[in-house]
């Protein structure tokens, strides 16, 4: 399964990965989600290629910024 690994702004404390981890784990073809608040990435592993505009998205509804991918 691909590993997709994003940038994202704004995660501070456990509530923000436990949102993030929540929202993204939700999405259809997703199957994990490891937020890593030190470096601000989120890797996303899923059975395909996740789509960036649905990710950027979920991010920002859960109250964040998608950076970019890194």
């Amino acid at each position: 399964m691909p590993a997709t690994t994003y940038a994202v702004a704004g995660m501070s404390c456990g509530h923000c990965k436990a949102t993030l981890t929540r929202a993204i784990g939700e999405l259809d073809g997703v199957s994990g989600v490891d937020v890593d608040l030190g470096t601000g990435r989120v890797t996303v592993t899923s059975a395909a290629e996740p789509d960036d505009a649905v990710i950027a998205e979920t991010v920002d509804e859960a109250g964040y910024e998608l950076t970019g991918r890194v």
